[in-house]
């Protein structure tokens, strides 16, 4: 679990489905004879009332034997920054981070079913090859490569069970000081605090 103060859990689904679809390269963790964490990109499924997690692996990475019905947990973190106490008002005031992220849980489940996998890397390519003005297609592919690809992959299905999701966003601050910390974060002009500021002027007119 993570730690969860009042001022920054955030329970709404839509906000949380949100940010997972924003920020959907996930770290996978598991914890079968060791710790393990994979980054890897995921679907999100809603299916037969439940929201599934869906994605793969490389067959020779040992956190597959995790996936055969462990528990796992996948982080989805969001934009994060540091903020500093010269932004405040009066003092004294230490410095701080500010940040979204929300956590996944459930029991994992291994797919080799290659018509599933073909499926998913199909719906993964076209999710992220949207934004190209030249898209790679997987039909396009000589079918022999696509075989040799397929075979070195394993499929992985996750229901949620639970999802909590923290912003910290300085939610604790005096709602006076807010509209300071976010010029502050749009002033640096990087990626970002600028995530940062947008997530807390959106808070703002919450």
């Amino acid at each position: 679990m993570v730690y969860l103060p009042p001022h920054f859990t955030e329970t709404r689904e839509d906000v949380l489905l949100a940010h997972i679809e924003r920020y959907d390269f996930g770290t996978l963790v598991t914890h079968g004879n060791e710790l393990i964490a994979s980054q890897v990109p995921l679907l999100v499924e809603p299916r037969d009332g439940k929201l599934f997690l869906i994605g793969h692996l490389a067959r020779p990475n040992p956190q597959c034997a995790d996936l055969d019905g462990g528990d796992a947990l996948v982080i989805f973190q969001g934009p994060h920054a540091y903020i500093s106490p010269s932004w405040y008002g009066a003092g004294p005031a230490v410095p701080t981070w500010n940040y979204a992220s929300v956590h996944a849980y459930g029991k994992a489940s291994l797919i080799s079913d290659r018509d599933w996998l073909s499926d998913l890397l199909r719906r993964l390519s076209e999710r992220h090859e949207a934004r190209e003005p030249v898209q790679w297609r997987m039909q396009d592919q000589p079918a022999a490569f696509l075989n040799g690809m397929l075979n070195g992959i394993v499929g992985f299905e996750i229901p949620v069970a639970r999802l909590e999701g923290k912003f910290k966003l300085s939610q604790n601050r005096p709602a006076a000081e807010r509209p300071r910390i976010i010029a502050a974060l749009e002033a640096r002009d990087d990626a970002e605090s600028t995530g940062v500021a947008r997530l807390m002027r959106e808070r703002e007119t919450d």
